[in-house]
């Protein structure tokens, strides 16, 4: 049985999927080599990595889920050194701290998910170490999992994986609190019966919004149209079985994606193909977000479904340049 009860009709959904087989390899594929785990963390301690953002100097800033936390581990894995906690929230239970942008001044935005009036929403942490505070409302029933800022505009936005849209909002000043409005919204957004985490990861990249969604396994575009609404919905991949966040290997439209329930890591191109480039054997477990940094992937593993000696950690591979 799943050790997260929220994930649990997930984990039982994929087992009765099929991997669609991958695309023909390509000489534009960029190469992802030497795969090693820096970092391993305590499962019992509620240490499961959820989402990363990555510092100027290399180091992996992480959420973890269960443990409310958000942790800076070095690059030659070091630490986890914590960097705040957000308030307990004990009605109801079962609180996770999900998706984390990074602002170029060290501002770290966080979804704290909490069935909560006062607390479900958009964190603030500024780098001056003041207390975490709420900046955007989301309703008690929505779920916010995948996050980014986009900085030309001061936007930031998230994919709910419970209520299957697209949050957006203002950056707000100083201790302001914005509500959260829908963006985007449509079936291909949503969760399934069987499946209940539909949008999950999401990423600002050259004029759009990419969201993965768990239920369906795709990754779809949201264009951005020049009034900053959402354009129509693109799919862009399908059959990528447990798919989590992720993230682009470059300039291009090339993404690598962590599947969750599948303990991979998955190359996606531009045209829609895709195959699996690390795997458990490489040292995931249950990966769940993905970052790139120059020549370097960072792949967090939150170990959800695994049963006997789960193994969160913190994986980094070498990339090459990326073509696409």
């Amino acid at each position: 049985m799943s050790r997260h009860p929220r994930l649990a009709a997930v984990a039982l959904a994929t087992a009765a999927l099929t991997v669609l087989a991958a695309g023909p390899a390509s000489a534009a594929d960029p190469t992802v080599s030497d795969p090693r785990v820096v970092a391993h963390f305590d499962f019992d301690a509620g240490e499961t990595p959820e989402n990363i953002a990555v510092e100027p100097d290399g180091s992996a800033v992480l959420t973890f889920a269960f443990a409310h936390k958000v942790v800076r581990v070095g690059k030659n894995g070091s630490g986890p050194t914590d960097l705040a906690v957000l308030p307990t929230v004990t009605d109801p239970t079962g609180s996770i701290l999900t998706g984390i942008a990074r602002a170029h001044d060290g501002t770290l935005y966080v979804n704290y998910v909490t069935g909560t009036e006062e607390e479900n929403g958009i964190w603030r942490i500024r780098p001056d170490g003041s207390a975490p505070q709420r900046v955007v409302k989301v309703p008690v029933d929505g779920f916010p999992n995948g996050l980014a800022l986009d900085e030309k505009c001061d936007t930031l936005y998230a994919a709910d994986s419970a209520l299957g849209v697209v949050w957006s909002a203002p950056v707000p000043d100083g201790n302001v609190q914005v509500e959260a409005t829908v963006w985007a919204t449509g079936a291909a957004l949503q969760p399934s019966d069987e499946i209940p985490y539909g949008a999950n990861g999401l990423k600002v990249h050259h004029g759009a919004v990419w969201v993965s969604n768990s239920a369906q396994s795709t990754l779809l575009r949201i264009p951005i149209r020049h009034n900053r609404t959402a354009g129509p919905i693109q799919t862009r991949a399908t059959g990528i079985t447990g798919i989590d966040d992720f993230a682009f290997t470059g300039h291009g439209d090339t993404v690598l994606a962590a599947r969750v329930t599948a303990d991979k890591l998955e190359l996606v191109r531009p045209d829609g193909t895709h195959k699996t480039v690390l795997t458990g054997a490489d040292g995931l477990d249950g990966p769940t977000s993905v970052a790139v940094r120059a020549k370097t992937v960072y792949v967090p593993s939150a170990a959800y479904f695994t049963t006997t000696d789960p193994d969160p950690n913190l994986l980094l591979a070498r990339i090459s340049k990326n073509k696409l």
